[in-house]
């Protein structure tokens, strides 16, 4: 149950909107949480996707996690710069974001990277650009389990794949990664359908060991699915949702103990007409990809009705009789916090009720310096 209105900052009047807000208290809290979910903390790769900042990486690392997993080269940088032990790219590089993979690897020599991959000619093209600079990248066969979106289907062509990159130059084949996006619905119905989708990742891992390689890692799944695959032995986890969580796996995970620990300020500031009032949280303030009942949530006025949505603004039904006057202040839980994140160059900190710093998005851009 969550503490009515912890999300109230006291000295509001300071803070222009809209804005990301975040609670480190909470943020801290989830740390935790995520930690007592598991055996042991050696086996959390967290994913940078959703804090995109240094803090929020300073903060699992002082706790213990040191492995994490990323979208983009800038996330990946950031994470170098925090010092981090072990980074997966979970992307395939192509192109010119190899050549920036290869600089990053020998920019921070101390952190062991790796990338995905499911194609032989991209595995071919990535074992050619770190043979001849003498460098070798790890790598994660990427296996597509169900979701549809990337990876090469387990069996007999995966095989052949792994064994190519264990035997390329410039190759270093580190195990498998299973992602199992699509897996949605109660607790037994992601389980079961994670069950069923991890279990060709187990097959694979099983075939190849008897082929006689060795040290095959597998990293599995997300956030819906993360109390599923704690409960596997060896199995590496990667959620990433669980640092600032959301309205959305408020709803839909109900047995995952996360707090909401992001939030957005926004402001009413026009009444177009007696039933309606515009506030200033648009396409460039919230995530938009939902449609537009499902962007965000705001406790203090759950009744309010999303009409329509542009750049700037968000209109909404208030009813007849309603008391909103331009000015007022609304907290918004975004239902994807993660796009959400990207969105602000900057989030604000509030603790124990009040604004107390800065936590800059450094890895929303796409680029920091290498």
């Amino acid at each position: 149950m969550m503490q009515e209105n912890w999300y109230r900052i006291d000295n509001i009047d300071e803070l222009d909107s809209p804005a990301l807000v975040i609670y480190p208290q909470r943020v801290q809290a989830n740390i935790e949480t995520l930690i007592a979910m598991i055996d042991d903390p050696l086996r959390l790769r967290p994913h940078a996707k959703t804090h995109k900042n240094k803090e929020a990486t300073q903060l699992m690392m002082a706790a213990g996690i040191n492995k994490f997993k990323c979208a983009t080269i800038a996330e990946a940088e950031m994470l170098a710069q925090c010092g981090a032990a072990d980074i997966v790219l979970a992307y395939q590089p192509v192109g010119p974001k190899l050549k920036r993979l290869l600089k990053l690897t020998q920019h921070y020599p101390n952190t062991r990277f790796s990338c995905l991959i499911d194609n032989p000619a991209s595995a071919q093209e990535i074992a050619s650009a770190f043979a001849a600079a003498a460098q070798t990248i790890g790598v994660y066969i990427d296996l597509n389990i169900g979701q549809n979106r990337t990876g090469i289907t387990p069996g007999d062509k995966a095989i052949v794949l792994y064994n190519f990159c264990a035997d390329a130059s410039g190759l270093s084949p580190r195990g498998l990664h299973a992602y199992d996006g699509h897996v949605k619905g109660t607790l037994e119905e992601r389980t079961i359908a994670s069950n069923e989708a991890f279990a060709q990742a187990e097959a694979m891992k099983k075939t190849l060991l008897a082929m006689g390689h060795t040290d095959i890692n597998i990293i599995a799944g997300g956030s819906p699915s993360f109390p599923i695959h704690a409960r596997r032995p060896v199995v590496e986890c990667s959620p990433g949702t669980f640092i600032f969580w959301d309205k959305n796996y408020l709803d839909q995970c109900p047995e995952q103990p996360f707090q909401i620990a992001a939030a957005v300020v926004t402001r009413v500031i026009s009444l177009p007409n007696p039933t309606h009032i515009c506030i200033d949280l648009g396409h460039k303030s919230i995530a938009a990809e939902n449609e537009i009942t499902k962007r965000v949530f705001f406790p203090d006025a759950p009744g309010l009705q999303p009409i329509s949505q542009s750049e700037e603004h968000l209109v909404l039904y208030a009813g007849e009789g309603h008391t909103f006057q331009p000015g007022d202040v609304l907290y918004g839980f975004p239902l994807h916090v993660c796009p959400t994140v990207a969105l602000y160059e900057r989030a604000y900190t509030v603790e124990n009720g009040k604004l107390s710093g800065e936590w800059k998005i450094l890895a929303r851009d796409r680029k920091i310096g290498l």
